[in-house]
């Protein structure tokens, strides 16, 4: 492994033809039968290795490429396809479309900076149309490795991933796509700091880019496109964390009903707000509807959900809470009192679900006070993306008010049902 990686190092777009030796040439040569020899491997194989200098060596080759003539220029970019892939099998990346959901960042803090990366937007925006391998391997790269461009290729970089989602080009570059799209979220959501020329091209480009990736055919009404559904949960759990994120912003409520995602959201609750499926898709369609509903009169998309699919979406979303995600408390206290103003129309059996579901929420939120309790006895700072141990104190007395009215109303049937 480490002469493969001399070797790739070797191949950082030097003068070929000063290289008497013949050393260099002979690596760039090898350098393909290297990357497969590692994607057979298999990364359980292999210690990490060197990421970010990897990639300074892709962009080394890549720079020399655009200042050389034609006929080198195309030798250049082949070895540097080659180099991509390398890079993606030390640090463990599945190339598999089939893989694209279940990939990890592995370039997380550092000294590098959003700069670094800007030359993969300019090589993007060369072959995005023209070579969709490529194409794939820089979108992955973008959405596995948690990377960001500068604010001054940010404009690019939404033009051709728009570009990439459109509906001629192939489903895995789409989804790729999509995944990029999620990984910048944050961004995407905080639009209000976006120029004027930025803002209007995510909001009436890229929304309806993202729908039609998960949702490619207008008028569609079911949530199983693709002939793999493992690959549409995954999918689709990416897509609803992205408009989860979206809806935190006001601004966004419209596009969200205009460009009919709270439609699919809607679509997506028999598939996914079933008492018994432990998915987190029910939580993120709960707290999109919970984020937008005080703007209900601006989003007339939620007039049409009944009062049985509120209580499915609201019961099945108890399933699943990460006491330790800031996001996941936002819409916690409105969550509770959305699931009291439903559950009157509750069966006997989902009432007694509820009560389990939230008894066990409780006992985490328990172990979590305790926790903190520990550490400031011990004098240790609480992570500041972690709540406080009064805002903790304070979901817990909401939700066992949520769990005494729930068993009221349980009550009221009599005899109680044992469910299995």
């Amino acid at each position: 492994m480490a002469q493969f990686q001399e070797a790739l190092w070797t191949c950082d777009g030097g003068d070929l033809d000063k290289d008497s030796t013949g050393v260099a040439r002979r690596a760039w040569n090898l350098l393909d039968i290297i990357c497969r020899i590692l994607e057979l491997a298999g990364r359980g194989h292999l210690p990490p290795f060197h990421t970010m200098r990897n990639l300074d060596v892709c962009r080394k080759i890549y720079s020399r490429a655009r200042s050389s003539e034609q006929n080198y220029a195309s030798e250049l970019l082949d070895a540097l396809q080659n180099a991509l892939h390398f890079m993606f099998a030390a640090a463990g990346i599945d190339r598999n479309p089939s893989k694209l959901w279940h990939a990890h960042r592995v370039l997380q803090g550092g000294s590098h900076s959003p700069e670094d990366f800007d030359w993969l937007v300019d090589y993007l925006d060369c072959i995005y149309s023209d070579n969709h391998e490529v194409a794939y391997d820089i979108l992955l790269l973008l959405g596995s490795m948690g990377v960001r461009c500068s604010p001054t290729k940010q404009h690019l970089f939404i033009e051709r991933l728009v570009a990439c989602m459109d509906s001629t080009m192939p489903p895995h570059l789409r989804h790729a796509a999509l995944r990029v799209a999620h990984n910048a979220r944050e961004e995407i959501t905080s639009i209000d700091a976006m120029d004027d020329r930025l803002r209007d091209m995510v909001l009436t480009k890229l929304s309806p880019a993202i729908l039609s990736v998960v949702c490619p055919h207008r008028g569609t009404t079911s949530a199983h496109d693709d002939p793999v559904r493992f690959v549409d949960y995954r999918r689709n759990l990416c897509y609803l964390e992205l408009v989860f994120a979206l809806a935190k912003n006001s601004d966004w409520h419209p596009h969200l009903s205009e460009d009919r995602h709270i439609d699919w959201c809607i679509n997506m609750i028999p598939d996914y707000c079933k008492f018994k499926s432990y998915t987190n898709h029910a939580f993120y369609i709960a707290g999109i509807f919970l984020r937008i509903t005080p703007k209900l009169k601006s989003v007339t998309s939620l007039d049409s959900v009944t009062k049985e699919q509120w209580w499915d979406v609201m019961r099945s979303a108890w399933n699943y809470y990460d006491i330790r995600n800031t996001c996941d408390f936002e819409c916690l206290l409105v969550h509770v009192d959305g699931t009291k103003k439903y559950m009157q129309i509750a069966s006997r059996s989902d009432l007694e679900r509820l009560i389990r579901s939230v008894d066990e929420f409780l006992e985490e939120l328990q172990e979590e006070m305790q926790r903190k309790r520990r550490w400031q006895e011990m004098g240790l700072e609480i992570e500041p993306e972690i709540q406080s141990l009064d805002q903790i104190e304070g979901i817990a007395i909401a939700v066992k008010e949520l769990r005494t009215a729930a068993g009221d109303v349980l009550g009221s049937f009599g005899q109680p049902l044992l469910v299995p």
